[in-house]
């Protein structure tokens, strides 16, 4: 392990937040990046694990820190770009990890989540894949047409890329789900009657 590798490592994590993600071209406005989307993949593979009766929540936390890390290197290609382009993502995690203190991700949970054969990647992947859904009802919030669109797609991703039951029935819940209900139920209208008066 070389220490300035680790700060070298850091700073490449940072510049996702500059890499724009490959569908942004197909949808033709602002989507989250690449950070802001792992963020939420990691609640929600936590949430996915719990359901499931994973117990191993560190394992996948670390996989769904890792999922999309490679793409530092390989940007992020869309559903169109990945018939023509292939990424070495293996080689690009490889050479990212290279003598950082998180080389063992490379062989560990990387590799583990990639074969997508352990409970813990099932999650990571379908966490990975509901992320989409989630920021499909914030586009349709938005005005965009393109969550309805892409209903048929998306239903087609639940009923055949979807690994666990758990994540099913979450993709099922999100297609009725409110974005706003988080805010509007807890605002202080509703629960300090007294406020503003």
């Amino acid at each position: 392990m070389k220490p300035e590798r680790n700060i070298e490592f850091l700073f490449e994590v940072g510049s996702l937040f500059n890499v724009q993600r490959g569908w942004r071209q197909h949808l033709g406005m602002d989507c989250a990046t690449i950070p802001e989307h792992s963020f939420r993949v990691v609640w929600l593979a936590l949430l996915l694990a719990r359901k499931e009766g994973i117990k191993d929540e560190e394992k996948v936390m670390k996989m769904a820190l890792v999922h999309d890390l490679a793409e530092t290197r390989t940007s992020d290609f869309s559903y169109v770009q990945k018939v023509y382009v292939t990424a070495d993502e293996d080689r690009a995690s490889r050479d990212l990890l290279a003598d950082t203190i998180w080389e063992d991700f490379y062989k560990g949970v990387l590799a583990e989540y990639e074969l997508r054969q352990s409970p813990e990647a099932k999650v990571v992947k379908d966490a990975d894949n509901l992320d989409i859904d989630l920021e499909l009802k914030e586009f349709e919030e938005r005005g965009s047409p393109l969550p309805k669109k892409w209903q048929g797609f998306r239903q087609k991703v639940r009923d055949e890329k979807l690994y666990t039951k758990s994540a099913k029935e979450l993709w099922d819940l999100i297609q009725t789900s409110k974005v706003e209900a988080w805010h509007m139920t807890i605002n202080k209208w509703v629960k300090l009657p007294q406020a503003g008066k």
